[in-house]
Parts: structure tokens; sequence; C-alpha cells
């Protein structure tokens, strides 16, 4: 019997659009930074960003590397700052430029339909907790703003760890959190390669939300259970419990 669901978030439960290409993405960044004293060119600030981002993933040791976007902008604020700040100030100044790169970069940021009512309904049963690929710098403030928060008191973020789905220590860490066997953690995601290949791997049971977003092709892991609207999942846990027993 599935005692506890674990969600993947963007795609998922959270439709999400961005364009981090966007030049007018890194104008509105270095503008921002510029009223802290932190003077860098809009086209030095796009340069630095993928290159820092890139060389972040190339000297990482995982399998599957995640970027930190806070270590980033603290590389660049230490650079370009006119005057040297303490650590501290360095960081809030860099956090507060990464949540600005990210609102400027978003386009759309909506619930599925059914997400909360459904959640409404599954915390009164089960335990629950989210694992996503991502920063925390954005996820969390994203999750509060749409009141994702309050159902999810165990979350996790690769870029807190440093690596990403389908690894399976994503996953482990769901089952450590719940405090239950694996196959009694139903994961609920969007991408067939990340999330169901990732959870098959770490023994979970899966359900593949088909949504607007992911990778649906096939990786050689088959999902227990397909829907096509998140109001589809209770039927699809009522099935796979049935199945069970």
């Amino acid at each position: 019997m599935i005692k506890g669901i674990a969600f993947d978030i963007n795609g998922t439960l959270i439709d999400i659009l961005t364009d981090e290409t966007d030049w007018n993405v890194f104008r509105t960044t270095a503008n921002f930074l510029s009223y802290s004293g932190v003077l860098v060119a809009p086209e030095m600030l796009r340069e630095l960003y993928f290159e820092l981002n890139k060389s972040q993933r190339h000297l990482s040791k995982e399998m599957f590397p995640e970027f930190d976007v806070g270590i980033i902008f603290r590389d660049i604020v230490r650079r370009f700052s006119k005057t040297p700040a303490t650590p501290q100030k360095t960081a809030q100044t860099a956090d507060a430029a990464a949540r600005v790169f990210r609102a400027a970069s978003r386009h759309k940021l909506e619930l599925y339909p059914g997400v909360k009512e459904i959640l409404d309904e599954l915390k009164k049963h089960y335990k629950l907790a989210a694992v996503s690929d991502g920063q925390k710098l954005w996820a969390a403030p994203e999750m509060s703003s749409l009141g994702l928060d309050e159902y999810f008191p165990d979350l996790l973020v690769s870029g807190c760890v440093g690596y990403r789905k389908p690894d399976k220590r994503m996953f482990e860490w769901a089952v450590e959190k719940m405090a239950l066997p694996a196959g009694e953690i139903l994961f609920v995601g969007n991408d067939m390669y990340r999330d169901i290949y990732g959870a098959k791997e770490a023994g979970m049971p899966c359900v593949f939300f088909k949504s607007n977003q992911g990778d649906h092709r096939n990786h050689g892991a088959e999902a227990d259970y397909i829907i096509y609207d998140f109001r589809e999942l209770p039927r699809a846990i009522e099935f796979l419990n049935t199945q069970y027993c």
C-alpha cells in the first residue's frame, strides 16, 4: 500500500516558463546590481553567468552535476563590487540578484488545474515530500507564492546538494525523510528520464504526469500509471493500491 507521495515540482505541480537567454534579463539584473555598487555590464554578466555555470558542472565529480546559482552570483559580486564587502553582505547582494535574475526571466508561474484541491485531500492520508531539480533560492519563494509550502515540510532541491535527478540519492532522500520503504512511496513526475527512470532505480512506484513539459520519451523504465491531467491522480493512486492489495 502507498503510504507516502513524493512530487517533482516544475512541470508537475507548477506550470512555469522561463527564458534565461533573453538579453533583457541580464540588463535588468546588471541594473539592479549597480544600486549595490556592483558595476558589471550586461554583456559581461551574461558571459560570466553561463561560463561559471558550465565550469561548476564541469568540475563536479557527479554523474548528474548541478550548479549553485548563489555561488555564481557571489563570485560576480566579489569581482565587480566597487568596495570590499563582508561575506554576509556579499551573500545578501548575490542572493537578491539571483532572485531578480529569475524574476526577469520568468514569463509564467501558476499551478496546474486541481493541484491544491488534490493536495488538500492527499495530505489527510499520506506523508508528502517534494524532490526537485533546480535552485532553492528560486524554488522556495515560488512555491510559497503559490501556497505550496504548507504541503511540503520536506523539500529537496538539487542545487543544494550538487547533483540532480535521475541520481538515485535524490529519491533515497525522500525514503529517509518519510521513514518508509521505497516501495510504499509513490513518485509523481513529468519527465520519463529524470523522474520515472530515477524513481524506478530507487525502487519506487511511479505515476507519470504527461504535462506540457519534460521528456516524454521512454528511457527503459515504465511508469505504473500515466495521467494527462493532475486531477486524475487520485484515480491513479486508487488503482495502484488495488493492484498492490
